[in-house]
């Protein structure tokens, strides 16, 4: 006979009569974990605008630090994508509209795929990274997107 335990504990909700705050929000939440992960993660609004990375998530990204790239749209922010032919050319726009961080939030749904990221200054093939991305919801909307990156 299988033997299960369950914990449970107490989930924070704001008192009656708070205001709704940037903080109790989901986006805010995830935000402070975001910036304080080990994981290469990015956190991005409903516009597209990074609102938290993970010092290890910009290395990986070859972005420099966090500073510089949050509070700008994701693909202004110096992120170079690359396609997987020989020639390693730019994506254009309709190809970096489908990449998982973008198309969680358009979708509404999970995302998964692979991409290549070249370092600035440098015309060197890339890296190539696994992306995974979720909508992150407020009210039942999709107010952002959640991503977690591996290098493949």
């Amino acid at each position: 006979m299988a033997h299960v335990e369950l914990s449970l504990s107490e989930v924070f909700v704001p008192a009656a009569r708070t205001p709704a705050e940037h903080e109790f929000d989901s986006v805010g939440q995830w935000s402070h974990t975001v910036s304080h992960a080990a994981e290469p993660c990015l956190l991005i609004d409903a516009d597209t605008t990074v609102v938290a990375i993970s010092s290890s998530g910009c290395e990986l990204l070859c972005l420099g630090d966090p500073e510089d790239v949050i509070g700008r749209p994701l693909l202004d922010g110096g992120l170079r994508l690359v396609d997987f032919t020989a020639y390693s050319s730019e994506l254009t726009e309709q190809e970096s509209d489908k990449i998982p961080p973008l198309l969680a939030l358009h979708s509404g749904r999970l995302a998964r795929g692979l991409l290549r990221v070249r370092e600035p200054d440098t015309d060197a093939p890339g890296t190539t990274v696994d992306a995974i991305s979720t909508p992150v919801l407020a009210d039942g909307d999709v107010a952002g997107s959640l991503t977690f990156f591996s290098k493949v």
